[in-house]
């Protein structure tokens, strides 16, 4: 539990900071928050043990240790690119130490999930993971988009919780437990069994964005903070991904024909939504959200492997998204924080004014299009060999016409960007210390991840025999 120690540890610190620090010096605390939580990553990539605790409710591998390590990574970099934005918007209403507070709680919750070892220990996480995100998504109280999108998300939270809940009492009830071993030991295929697996998997597939659960999406990564909508992109639905992989494949591997077909469809009506939609998107935050999305319906085809090789393939893809969808919301962030502009058009002639910006825009889209030699592109061809090394080819194909699609549409902001002249095309500016780390950290990832293979091998060795 070191991970959740330390995070509890700096939730407390911060509360004792919020009590003795006089209102106008609580802006350093954003510089201890940050100092804090990188020492806490760094110390995530000591190596650890196997273990279990409370009767084997909390368990840790190398794998789920190396994957919060990773979500920890993603947080460092929003972290750091949100810096900005709480200097210069949050201080004046006295709420940054609440801000890192809430989103500590948050990933606290996530880490609690995915390495619950009973259906218990996983809701109490993905409570805890997501009441504090209500809070950051309405926390520009100011904002109306802002406060709609806080009440979109926790009723529909509310209502993906309580059906995942309800699939959890059906599985409980044919698998007599709430422990994942006796219930992989003990489960029966049946038309209940059945049942309560997908109220389970609707439950989780809204927070991952799937579609048809996808509906709240766009409108909630619009008007939340562009480092929340960041957030909810990668960390949320990272976590969300990696608990459902572990859960299907290791505590309902004997529903594996019911839950495969469910894996199979949401995996091309999800690709086709998120791809199509986005090309319709003017708005910066709703582009990526739908991006977003269409990448969730890729990782798809890494569960439905059901082997070591869709374990780490998934993991991999992750860790290539992480970077590459955080280069791209850090440009969005770093051009509101100092213009308050986040459509599309108004990027026009980004490249001849900040050209930086434009070509770390430009590397992350491409990642995430798929185009070597970048990460996006490893990450998408081990998706493709998950899936035809069982046999779905037509699923393959599919999914290289969605590629295609997608091609489209994250060459439009680099035809506004690069191809295109404005009179009135955003002043030079240059960001602040933080927020040029956080994309330097996204930029580095993209072009090692891509070009440094034996990092996927020790993903693959990790992987091997979690099953």
């Amino acid at each position: 539990m070191r991970n959740e120690i330390i995070l509890l540890v700096l939730i407390l610190a911060l509360l004792i900071f919020e009590i003795f620090t006089k209102p106008n010096q609580k802006k350093h605390i954003i510089n201890i928050a940050v100092g804090l939580f990188f020492i806490h990553t760094v110390i995530g990539f000591f190596p650890i043990g196997e273990s279990s605790l409370f009767g084997g409710s909390f368990r840790t591998t190398g794998l789920i240790h190396f994957y919060k390590s990773v979500l920890n990574i993603g947080v460092l970099i929003i972290l750091l690119q949100s810096a900005d934005w709480l200097r210069n918007k949050v201080a004046h209403f006295n709420k940054i130490p609440e801000f890192f507070i809430l989103l500590f709680s948050s990933l606290l919750g996530m880490n609690f999930m995915i390495s619950s070892g009973d259906f218990l220990l996983f809701y109490l996480g993905l409570e805890l993971s997501t009441l504090p995100l209500v809070a950051l998504i309405a926390y520009d109280s100011f904002n109306q988009q802002s406060t709609e999108a806080g009440i979109k998300l926790i009723l529909s939270a509310a209502l993906a919780s309580a059906i995942s809940l309800f699939g959890i009492g059906m599985l409980y009830a044919t698998g007599g437990s709430l422990y994942f071993e006796v219930i992989a030991q003990n489960l029966q295929s049946s038309n209940l069994a059945i049942l309560g697996m997908v109220f389970f998997f609707s439950g989780l597939a809204f927070k991952i964005s799937l579609a048809p659960f996808h509906f709240w999406t766009a409108d909630v990564y619009e008007g939340a903070p562009i480092g929340i909508a960041s957030y909810l992109s990668v960390i949320s639905k990272g976590a969300a991904i990696f608990i459902l992989m572990a859960i299907l494949f290791s505590v309902l591997p004997i529903l594996s024909e019911a839950w495969k077909l469910v894996v199979y469809i949401l995996a091309i009506t999800t690709m086709f939504t998120g791809n199509l939609f986005a090309i319709r998107q003017k708005n910066m935050k709703r582009y990526l959200a739908y991006s977003s999305i269409a990448q969730a319906g890729f990782m798809m085809m890494g569960i439905i492997n059901a082997e070591e090789l869709g374990v780490a393939t998934v993991v991999y893809f992750v860790l290539v998204y992480v970077f590459s969808n955080l280069g791209a919301f850090g440009v969005v962030q770093a051009i509101s924080s100092q213009t308050g502009k986040e459509n599309m058009d108004d990027y026009t002639g980004l490249y001849r004014t900040n050209p930086k910006l434009a070509l770390i825009l430009l590397l992350s889209l491409f990642s995430l299009a798929g185009i070597p030699p970048l990460a996006g592109f490893f990450g998408k061809f081990f998706l493709y060999t998950a899936a035809a090394s069982k046999g779905y080819y037509l699923l393959v194909f599919l999914a290289v016409v969605n590629v295609t699609i997608s091609l489209y549409y994250y060459l439009l902001p680099v035809r506004v960007m690069f191809l295109r002249k404005s009179d009135d095309a955003i002043p030079y500016f240059k960001s602040k210390l933080m927020m040029r780390a956080g994309l330097v950290i996204a930029v580095l990832g993209i072009f090692v991840l891509g070009l440094y293979s034996p990092l996927y091998n020790y993903i693959v060795e990790l992987s091997a025999g979690v099953l």
